[in-house]
């Protein structure tokens, strides 16, 4: 579901009660850890970019939250932590079935890799 929200605080405000607590600490640990990037609305989502390009986003979709981490290299040092039921993902996007599965200390560690990453962005 693409969202028409302007900023992320409106973009918060539309999503499923059952997820604003999950979407609203995604984006706590994006302000607090991604050092150096500006944060926005980008193809209906919150997007946090750096010298222009997107590289981390997240989404409230139809039947899962998507977590964006667009350094391939980030994806891959940490893809043996993205395992289990309810979780799945692909070259760039981790999909969680549930709020309750997305484990904020494995993202934390992945958005501070994403600061000191200069890997290829899917």
């Amino acid at each position: 579901m693409q969202s028409t929200a302007k900023d992320v605080t409106t973009y918060l405000e539309e999503v499923p009660p059952e997820r604003k607590a999950a979407l609203a600490e995604l984006r706590k640990l994006c302000l607090a850890t991604l050092t150096g990037f500006e944060e926005s609305m980008t193809y209906g989502m919150p997007a946090y970019s750096r010298n222009g390009v997107a590289e981390v986003g997240f989404a409230s979709q139809k039947h899962f939250i998507a977590l964006y981490i667009l350094r391939t290299d980030v994806m891959k040092s940490h893809a043996d932590q993205l395992k289990g039921a309810g979780i799945s993902h692909g070259k760039g996007c981790i999909r969680y079935s549930k709020p309750e599965k997305i484990d904020f200390e494995v993202v934390a560690g992945m958005l501070k890799d994403m600061v000191t990453s200069s890997g290829a962005v899917c």
